[in-house]
């Protein structure tokens, strides 16, 4: 055989084993159980971090950079102090609904849910489930007519777990999405969630934060202002690669100054020492501490702390997402040092193995319900042979035009 027939044969494996258009039936990515089991874990422990180093910070800075000598230091047990914060316990409830009625759990299942909570709740969240409560279903019970927070941080807070139990499964997160971000929010609101869910979701196959961003955002429409900041954030990265501080004044001259993109719901234009919740300007937040944190955990979650404003959660949605790239076996010590394993998150039936556990078992489900399968190997180990699809997104949503609520009559 000559050498050029050698290298025509070598070519033509080569191209067999490249992934063909995404969107096709016959295209899918392998991710053994084991490896899914250790980066799920990591995802956890990365918003209990998150959420702990950056909750003596919350709402100190607003409008403002925190000075690097206000910031916590990270100390030995501090991990723990996420059992009793609300980035985590909310959105245990949206897991526990899947864990007991399914993937196809209506949006009405899932208010009832949440209405039932008891824990005490602000903005989005709170209003969301006093709408349920007082009879407005989902999605009205997000809808700017009946909740003036609908472009606030909730639900891209308590995101985390639709991607967690979704890997490489974008438009299983946009589902999740729809069903739960729905109870308390509406376009830009419900579009961070998805946007944050689907960074996680693409986390189980990807190490880099901007190629994470680009795939997730095609999760979301085009058209909103979400993506805009997310393009935006991108693109001042890309001219100011050193310097995050000069992308912090970019995105606070346009995300919080700018009345055409902060809309006067929950939130106002303001500057220094103005409060802002919007998801937008959050979000650019959780950006800006993943692209310029070099992929180091600590300096990931300063960064995202030290930009201001909901300075724990942050830091909670972008700490879980570098850890699930990471992974549990390969993160530092003293992030999972005296991780309490026996304690219950706080009003939720959870511990961190009984998480896992509950985690795994609706992945195993999503998996499946995609299209893909679960393999054996030759040693009995397990791998989720998932489906690649191109995302499928919803009509475009504008808090400040809505569309008529699906109950008009209210």
């Amino acid at each position: 055989m000559s050498r050029m027939t050698v290298c025509i044969l070598l070519l033509c494996l080569s191209l067999s084993a490249i992934p063909r258009a995404e969107g096709r039936r016959d295209t899918f990515r392998r991710l053994p159980v084991a490896v899914y089991r250790d980066k799920m874990k990591a995802g956890w422990v990365g918003q209990m971090a998150g959420v702990s180093f950056g909750a003596p910070t919350e709402f100190h800075w607003c409008g403002r950079i925190t000075p690097a000598d206000q910031m916590p230091q990270w100390r030995e047990g501090m991990i723990n102090d996420a059992f009793g914060q609300d980035d985590l316990y909310v959105e245990m409830t949206f897991l526990r609904t899947l864990e007991r009625h399914g993937l196809e759990v209506s949006a009405k299942q899932a208010g009832a849910d949440f209405a039932a909570s008891q824990y005490g709740l602000a903005h989005a969240n709170d209003a969301g489930r006093r709408n349920l409560r007082a009879g407005i279903l989902p999605p009205d019970s997000g809808h700017p007519r009946f909740n003036n927070h609908a472009n606030d941080i909730d639900f891209q807070i308590e995101s985390d777990f639709s991607g967690l139990v979704a890997p490489g499964l974008p438009n299983a997160v946009i589902a999740l999405g729809d069903t739960f971000g729905h109870l308390m929010n509406y376009g830009d609101g419900v579009y961070a969630g998805q946007f944050v869910g689907a960074m996680y979701a693409e986390s189980f196959f990807e190490s880099d934060p901007v190629t994470l961003a680009r795939r997730a955002l095609r999760a979301i429409p085009a058209a909103s202002q979400y993506a805009e900041m997310v393009r935006d954030v991108l693109r001042w990265y890309e001219q100011n690669p050193d310097d995050w501080e000069r992308t912090w004044r970019l995105v606070e001259e346009k995300y919080h100054k700018d009345a055409a993109y902060v809309h006067g719901l929950c939130s106002e234009p303001g500057g220094e020492d103005a409060f802002c919740i919007d998801a937008k300007l959050n979000g650019a937040y959780i950006l800006i501490g993943l692209l310029y944190g070099d992929r180091d955990a600590e300096q990931t979650m300063t960064i995202a702390c030290r930009c201001g404003q909901d300075s724990d959660c942050n830091p909670s949605n972008a700490a879980g997402i570098l850890f699930t790239m990471i992974g549990f076996s390969r993160l530092d010590p003293r992030y999972t040092a005296g991780l309490d394993m026996g304690r219950v998150f706080s009003t939720t039936e959870y511990s961190f193995p009984r998480l896992l556990g509950a985690c795994e078992k609706i992945a195993r489900e999503t998996v499946l319900a995609a299209g893909g399968r679960i393999e054996r190997d030759e040693d009995g180990a397990e791998c989720f042979v998932i489906p690649v699809r191109a995302p499928k997104v919803g009509p475009l949503e504008r808090s400040w035009n809505p569309r008529p609520p699906r109950h008009p009559a209210r």
